[in-house]
Order: structure tokens, then sequence, then C-alpha cells
């Protein structure tokens, strides 16, 4: 299966996913389009932050298939048959996926802007003048221009999130994955990350968020998907999912959150 420069961005079907007796993914089914944004909403443990992660194959799905871009991440196709690919291969892939966790998970002992150039060095093994030149560019975007040279003990937490995000950008993916990036900052940080997400969108970034930001939901979403017990059980437009869901279980929760 080769990659794909039209088409969708993920094509999942039928995905499980378990781990020991608990059954958390019960066969999932979503398309993202090229250019879409879509926002994966519901309870704590619906199954939103495990789709994620096994879109990005940082967990292995039990039973279907994720595609991105055409391609599986961890597998190929070989004579009708599934074989796990040879990690330089995944290594390779999954540099086409960006992803910012809820926690920053920047390096300490190195500068903003050292955190940001240091995978397209390692991982696409640019020269440091390319991936510096990049960087810089990226952290004017996200407002850290001024930050480049600070270490991220310095940076408040609205800002270290900037920092993951640009560092994430810094390896020009084709998807951005976004796993409830704003729950660990304080109420007032919040909207200068969700500002960069939603400049990112009006880009035509491919992203999917999983959030309990409703209101960014509500306006930057193409797309609402609403997760329940591993089930997707709403999906459409944000103005039909958030403002007229039609599931008892959405609206339930939606009383709950606005």
């Amino acid at each position: 299966m080769s990659g794909a420069a039209t088409g969708p961005v993920i094509q999942a079907q039928d995905v499980h996913k378990s781990f020991g007796s608990l059954e958390v993914l019960k066969g999932i089914d979503l398309t993202v389009d090229r250019g879409e944004v879509v926002c994966l909403l519901g309870a704590s443990g619906s199954g939103k932050s495990t789709f994620l992660r096994c879109v990005n194959h940082l967990e292995t799905v039990d039973r279907g298939f994720i595609l991105v871009d055409g391609q599986l991440i961890g597998s190929d196709l070989v004579q009708g048959r599934l074989q796990q690919a040879r990690p330089p291969v995944v290594a390779e892939r999954k540099s086409r996926i960006g992803m910012v966790f809820q926690q920053f998970n920047l390096f300490g002992h190195m500068t903003v802007l050292e955190n940001v150039i240091l995978a397209p060095m390692r991982v696409k093994k640019e020269s440091r003048a390319v991936a510096v030149e990049r960087g810089v560019r990226l952290l004017e975007r996200v407002g850290l221009g001024a930050k480049r040279d600070s270490y991220p003990s310095h940076l408040s937490g609205g800002q270290q999130q900037r920092v993951a995000i640009a560092r994430a950008l810094a390896m020009e993916p084709t998807l951005m994955l976004f796993d409830e990036p704003t729950s660990a900052l304080d109420p007032e940080l919040v909207g200068e990350v969700l500002d960069v997400m939603r400049d990112l969108a009006a880009s035509g970034m491919t992203m999917v968020v999983v959030t309990h930001e409703m209101g960014f939901a509500r306006h930057v979403a193409s797309t609402a998907v609403f997760l329940s017990e591993g089930r997707i059980i709403e999906q459409g437009p944000p103005e039909k999912v958030i403002g007229a869901p039609t599931h008892e279980r959405t609206r339930s929760f939606l009383g709950k959150v606005l």
C-alpha cells in the first residue's frame, strides 16, 4: 500500500484494542479527509486517547487496520498477509505524523530551539543550518521567537506546549494529532495554545484533536466525533453533534460540560 497525495489522510476500519481483559476500542470506523479538523469528544475512558495512540502506532491494534496516507504504519501487506515492518521503515512513516501530548515532554537540559531542531537532525539527517532556519521560523509562528535560547523551566506551561507544537511541526508532518493539549494548563494559559491550533487549522493542516474544549470544537472542527465505551455513537458537523445531539449519551455528556 503506497502513500497517496490525494484521498483520505486517515482510514480506520473496525479498529479493536484491548489491554488485558479490558476492551477499550470496540470497532472504530473513521475517515479523516485532507485538511479536515476532527475533534474527538467523550468522557474519560471512552477510548479517544487510545485511538489517537493507535493512529501513531504508539499502540498496535488487535483487529482491523488504520491507514495513514494510504499506508499501514507498522506493517506491510506481503502476498496478502500482514508482516511487521522493519523499525527504520516504521520510523520513517511515523515521522509524517506530529503528535502533541497532555504533558510537554521537552528536554530540560536543552534550549527551546535545541528541542525543536533535534528530531529533524536525528531522524531526517538534516543539516543544523536547515533545521535552525525552520526552527526559528516555527518559533516565530507560535509566538516564541524571543524565547529560542531559553530553557523549558523558564517558560510557562502554555509556552512549553507551544514549543511542543513547534517541535512537532519541525518534522513537516502531513497529520497533526493532539491528545488533550490544554488539560495540564492553568485556565488563563489555555487560550494561547488554542490560538496556535486555530492558526494551524486555518492553514489547512489535517488535525485530529482529543479535547474537552467545546468552544474550540464547535468553532474550529469540521467534524465532531463522540465516543462512548469504545464506540463512535455520533459524528457529523459540530453544530449538529454539539448543538443538537441525537444520542442520549451525547446529550448527557454535553449537559455536564457545557
